[in-house]
């Protein structure tokens, strides 16, 4: 089965840092035309945790966004905690990779990659 997706305007964000690393990485991997796949799922120290993933496709369900040259794919529920959302590329001298700032996330952890709404 076909499905067919729109892309929309974004309402979530890729740094133009975090594009250039995004695009790099899905060229490593021989898979130019894909995206990235941002999700939210339970777990973490705060309660949610964020999630990262080449996606070639998309599944069901998803909306489709496109910021900075780069494809995101979101599915409905993710959707409504990332709203307003940037994803970044921080280097850092202990080694580099990718943050999301969240406008809508009220707390979060030391780790960075969990939080509470």
């Amino acid at each position: 089965m076909i499905t067919e997706t729109t892309t929309t305007p974004s309402l979530i964000n890729v740094s133009p840092t975090a594009a250039s690393k995004i695009n790099e990485l899905l060229a490593e991997e021989g898979k130019t035309g894909s995206g990235l796949r941002v999700f939210v799922q339970g777990g973490g120290c705060s309660g949610f945790q964020y999630g990262l993933m080449i996606e070639e496709n998309g599944g069901a369900g998803d909306q489709v966004f496109e910021s900075n040259g780069v494809k995101l794919f979101v599915d409905p529920v993710s959707v409504s905690y990332l709203k307003g959302a940037e994803v970044d590329f921080v280097d850092t001298v202990t080694g580099g990779g990718f943050t999301i700032k969240n406008p809508n996330a009220v707390s979060t952890c030391g780790c960075g990659s969990s939080f509470n709404v």
